[in-house]
């Protein structure tokens, strides 16, 4: 493991394996270490980069609030302070609200993209209009003051996740700071606003041409849920698949299918 400096803001990063590149992104108030399971069905045949966005895992803090297009960035500049090569296109892999991230990394960073993968990827046909943050930081400063993330963060994470991939000493580690929970509520608090400036995003940059994408969702014995990933695949021109059984931490419940998926993205 190792930390990169990007918009002045350190980023916890590992990178595993060896081949062409994949970067994996996990959801809202998840850490690297939830993609664990995938890492050995990936590691031979692939370059795997896993990294803390601010305020998660051990990332600092958020210097700014979230946008589709600064995600994106933030990957390409990860890259690029691995030293990757830009004419080696990588697979971005996107886990639920990171779905928003990798999609917008393939429309504005085209060349540089072999591959996309959703698993199990938010997804909003009418998201509402962006507010500010106010509210959310000053519950982060209310909760914190009550020493919450310490005292309960661990058990949260315990109570979401139903097998951790990861000793509970690192649990805790990472789920007692206060760091984590402002940064989860800071990335919830813009959640509306990313998901419409993709879909802006969506109108005015069109995925390359040819490139492979996998919707992979977890419908879970939801009818609704598996309509709106099917239209998300529609709407991407993606293959659909589904993690069955699996929650939706695909991840975790089904790397078997998360590590297919990536590693079926082979550009034409």
């Amino acid at each position: 493991m190792t930390f990169v400096r990007i918009g002045g803001v350190a980023h916890h990063v590992t990178v595993e394996g060896t081949g062409p590149v994949c970067v994996l992104s996990a959801g809202l108030g998840l850490s690297w270490f939830d993609w664990d399971p995938v890492v050995p069905l990936l590691a031979p045949h692939r370059t795997v980069v896993r990294f803390d966005r601010p305020g998660h895992g051990l990332s600092a803090p958020a210097a700014a609030p979230p946008t589709a297009a600064g995600e994106a960035d933030r990957i390409a500049a990860l890259l690029d302070a691995l030293g990757a090569d830009h004419q080696d296109p990588v697979t971005v892999v996107g886990h639920s609200l990171a779905g928003f991230h990798a999609e917008a990394f393939a429309r504005l960073h085209p060349a540089r993209t072999a591959g996309l993968v959703l698993v199990d990827s938010s997804v909003e046909e009418h998201p509402r209009p962006a507010r500010t943050d106010a509210v959310s930081r000053a519950l982060g400063r209310a909760l914190c003051a009550a020493g919450l993330p310490a005292a309960l963060g661990p058990a949260v994470r315990r109570a979401a996740v139903r097998s951790d991939p990861e000793s509970k000493a690192l649990v805790r580690r990472v789920y007692r700071t206060s760091r984590v929970l402002r940064g989860a509520l800071h990335e919830n608090a813009h959640y509306g606003a990313v998901a419409a400036e993709l879909l802006d995003l969506r109108d005015r940059f069109p995925l390359p041409p040819g490139l492979p994408v996998t919707v992979l969702a977890a419908p879970d014995g939801s009818a609704r849920w598996e309509r709106r990933q099917r239209a998300l695949a529609r709407r991407l021109g993606a293959s659909y698949e589904a993690a069955v059984p699996s929650g939706h931490l695909v991840m975790l419940d089904r790397p078997d299918a998360v590590a297919r998926a990536v590693l079926s993205t082979i550009r034409s």
